[in-house]
């Protein structure tokens, strides 16, 4: 079609648009409109309610909706229709089976078989042990160190009146150790993993994975094919998990609520983050005032200081290294937790071990009453850190997790409560700081100073799950994106966020100069760490029903049990909030808001896009050069549509003065897998007939790949694959060619897909007519079969001509790969109309351009020079 067909095509839309509200021009490129609609040299608004791509003379209506079928032109375009004579000396008209069309790198998953291997197996002793040090120098430290502040923010709230008291607490605290850490994290909520990934976002992603509750709507039938994606679809049997999952798919309030009970734990988590390192350190920094007299409260508080800022300036260096160099020291920490607790029960009173009878907790309740629920909050301190455990899978395998908890840190942890409670009965004036006063005086100084490292290195325990957790909810779409380096070349899962680093730092500062006293921050922290608790009970019980589809008295066991008895502990915590407790809950309201923002900002504008993208008929009327110039090489336009074709495209032809002879659309997009392989990175699709040499490529990540490619890399990774996948589309063209009168006499019953992978394999995949396919079944049963048997010569011809178009398209991919690779770079940016609500326009034009604005771009991880890139900007009126 001439190129004035697409302006006209283009103004006519400008004039719909405007009729509303003035009317408008435009006289050529760089010209401005009225109305709705302003186009210049790169940029343009559209209005995606009122204007749509129409042709001129052409009702809306007539306007074919291609979401369903916009993978692949060949749906419904004969397979050389539109070629020209330089293309195609033989052109063959007829339709191409699409149903379901099984791409290359489909093809190779199938030869990768199950998940990944974690990066943790097959270890030798002497790393096994390394490996043990690092453990315990990322994951316990947090739990760890609560022996430092449990009993003193205990006895706080409820006074000690006699010994039995001590007991009951005593009490409280042992099965609060057993029941949460041990109990729900250790035996259970570890095993919910997404293939060796913890925290709250990833049993979001496993959930996702299993159902269709993403509020994106990015999602392909082809994901479900990487091989990382392994499923375990609920069998037929067991119909309560196909109801849960119907459910879940079909209820927009419940996708709704499970994202916002994701978001709430991903913010507690922020929050334990921030509390985590202000608790830990100045509990152990005010030990000096147990060894030192003179030592005031503002000295401790100025001290505390210097160490957050030594640690946080440390984090840089990476969870191996520090790992390495802290583990040893927690490792002697642990020792002397369990030696101090030996030497105070044989010292003091050995009587404390009644405090296994459970018992002691009821009589501890009935005497104390309303000052024992107080002290709850504080009770729960000796639980902290179990979240860490599962955020921080991440970095270690489930199984070194649970042995080092088992064997070495929950002995240690009980030995030092029950030498604690020893030498509390004979000195109950000693609660203010109970375990530096339990310390035997003649290694006082020596177990201050593995007290105060034991301290740094468990502020390090959330930080690191707080980058692991930021991460995770950033590829999926629910935080802006941020600068991530990779500290570790062999474990890709160990990172560092600066932004997040020093943001965390100051918030965590301005908490412990704000807060100088340790009950107070205790509130604080047991109301991070139970937010974060009763959202994993909650996604846990979802996987125990969807996924797991085990007897449902034992996921409502679990699910009443530990729900109740956190939102008891909850109940306690609450009540402290006035006393400066509401710091933190602002801190995660905030965080809240700012990921709720992004995801529905995003979300907003994906579906705008996907509204506002070129009909396919648009693209076969301007012809094979696009009503344009086609000038030699390959143009990558990246755009956030995995379907379709974007509308900015169109302003990339009205703006440019040519563009390249090859067009690859590519979007880079996050699966809720951990990791996808290399050889199924790249997912091709051709969006228009052979002559016009446009193609579809979604470039799929995990949301723990290292996306740390350089440009040139990319470049010829993408070019290979695509070379790829247009030979398997030859071979599996001619195979069905060869095929067609078999396929005619079984096309009432199914259909047989064959495809030939890289080792020479055929695989014959078999696909029933489902309900779903009974549209294309009807398109497919138009096939023309009136064309006559040719003799074998004319086989052999078709095949000759087949071969030889396969390496003119192959030789033309080459030449414009040398001709250069540019990467047309376009931004949709989205506005909220005049006549929307005040707070979607404050939301949309201020938070949500600030965020996207000062976000890191998706292609900054490809470092590609500055002369290499186009970008062209279109804002969507919404």
């Amino acid at each position: 079609m001439p190129r004035i067909s697409y302006k006209s095509f283009v103004f006519s839309m400008a004039e719909e648009a405007g009729a509303g509200s003035g009317g408008g021009s435009s006289s050529d490129r760089g010209g401005g409109g009225g109305g709705e609609i302003r186009r210049g040299v790169g940029s343009a608004l559209v209005d995606s309610l009122e204007s749509r791509w129409v042709f001129p003379g052409e009702d809306e209506s007539e306007i074919e909706d291609d979401d369903e079928d916009e993978e692949d032109i060949e749906d419904d375009v004969p397979y050389g229709a539109g070629v020209d004579s330089e293309d195609e000396d033989s052109p063959v008209h007829r339709l191409i089976r699409t149903e379901p069309h099984v791409d290359s790198f489909d093809v190779e998953a199938l030869e990768v078989h199950g998940a990944h291997r974690s990066d943790y197996e097959d270890f030798g002793i002497l790393r096994r042990i390394i490996h043990a040090f690092q453990t315990l120098g990322v994951v316990f430290g947090d739990v760890g160190t609560s022996p430092l502040y449990t009993f003193s923010v205990m006895f706080s709230k409820a006074p000690i009146n006699g010994d039995e008291d001590v007991i009951g607490a005593l009490s409280l605290v042992l099965y609060t150790l057993l029941l949460f850490p041990l109990v729900k994290y250790v035996l259970i909520v570890l095993w919910a993993n997404d293939d060796g990934e913890g925290g709250t976002f990833a049993l979001y992603s496993l959930i996702c994975r299993h159902a269709k509750v993403s509020l994106l709507p990015n999602q392909v039938p082809s994901d479900a094919r990487i091989s990382g994606f392994t499923l375990k679809v609920p069998s037929p049997e067991l119909e309560r998990s196909l109801k849960i999952k119907e459910t879940l798919e079909t209820s927009l309030t419940l996708k709704k609520l499970l994202l916002m009970l994701v978001l709430v734990g991903t913010s507690m988590v922020i929050a334990d983050g921030v509390v985590t390192p202000a608790m830990s350190v100045m509990s152990a920094v005010g030990g000096l005032k147990v060894g030192v007299g003179a030592i005031e409260q503002d000295e401790v508080v100025m001290i505390s200081v210097a160490f957050l800022v030594i640690l946080f300036s440390v984090q840089k260096f990476g969870t191996s290294q520090v790992g390495l160099a802290v583990g040893p020291a927690l490792f002697i920490w642990f020792c002397s937790l369990a030696g101090i607790g030996i030497y105070n029960l044989v010292k003091h009173d050995a009587s404390v071990l009644r405090a296994f009878n459970p018992v002691h907790i009821y009589l501890y309740f009935k005497r104390n009453s309303v000052n024992a629920w107080y002290a709850l909050g504080g009770c729960l301190l000796c639980a902290t850190g179990s979240e860490a455990m599962f955020a921080d899978l991440c970095y270690f395998s489930v199984r070194s997790i649970q042995l080092t908890f088992v064997f070495l840190v929950l002995p240690s942890l009980m030995l030092g409560y029950l030498g604690q409670a020893a030498y509390l009965i004979g000195n109950h004036n000693g609660v203010e700081h109970a375990f530096f006063s339990s310390i035997p005086s003649g290694v006082f100084w020596p177990v201050l100073l593995i007290a105060n490292i034991a301290a740094l290195i468990a502020s390090r325990a959330m930080t690191t799950a707080t980058f692991s957790c930021i991460k995770q909810s950033s590829a999926l779409g629910c935080f802006p994106r941020l600068k991530i380096i990779h500290t570790s070349k062999k474990f890709m899962g160990q990172i560092y966020i600066p932004v997040i680093n020093w943001f965390l730092l100051g918030v965590c500062l301005i908490l412990v100069c704000s807060i100088s006293s340790i009950n107070e921050i205790g509130n604080a922290y047991g109301i991070a760490e139970l937010g974060v608790m009763m959202m994993t009970t909650i996604l846990v019980t979802i996987v125990m029903l969807l996924i797991w589809q085990i007897n449902i008295i034992i996921v409502l066991s679990f699910l009443i049990f530990f729900l109740g008895l956190e939102l008891t502990f909850f109940s306690s915590v609450l009540w402290s909030v006035p006393d400066g407790s509401w710091i933190i809950l602002v801190f995660a309201v905030i965080m809240f808001v700012i990921m709720w923002i992004w995801n529905y900002g995003s979300k907003l504008k994906y579906e705008t896009e996907v509204t506002r993208k070129l009909p396919m008929d648009l693209m076969r009327e301007l012809g094979s050069n696009l009503g344009t110039i086609r000038a030699p090489g390959i143009g990558l336009l990246y755009n956030e549509l995995a379907k379709g074709v974007p509308a900015i495209f169109g302003q990339f032809i009205t703006t440019l003065p040519a563009i390249h002879s090859m067009i690859i659309f590519v979007c880079v997009k996050y699966v809720p897998v951990p990791v996808v392989p290399q050889n199924e990175r790249f997912y091709f699709r051709r969006l228009c007939p052979r002559s016009y040499h446009i193609f579809r490529c979604i470039a799929r990540y995990g949301y723990k790949d290292v996306r740390k490619e350089n440009h040139q890399v990319f470049e010829q990774l993408l070019i290979d694959s695509l070379e790829k996948y247009i030979r398997r589309e030859a071979q599996e063209r001619q195979l069905e060619s060869d095929g067609d009168e078999d396929a005619e006499s079984e096309q009432d019953t199914s259909f047989s897909r064959v495809v030939v992978t890289p080792n020479g394999s055929v695989y014959s995949l078999g696909v029933p007519l489902l309900a779903e396919y009974v549209g294309c079944n009807n398109s497919i049963s138009e096939v023309s079969t009136s064309e006559e048997i040719k003799p074998d010569s004319a086989t052999d011809s078709s095949a000759s001509d087949a071969e030889h178009s396969l390496e003119r398209e192959l030789s033309f991919i080459r030449k414009a790969k040398e001709s250069g690779v540019v990467y047309l770079l376009g931004h949709g940016d989205i506005r909220a109309r005049k006549d929307s609500w005040f707070i979607k326009k404050l939301v949309i034009n201020y938070f949500y351009a600030f965020l996207r604005k000062n976000c890191r771009r998706s292609t900054a991880n490809l470092s590609v020079p500055h002369s290499h890139l186009i970008q062209v900007g279109m804002t969507y009126m919404v």
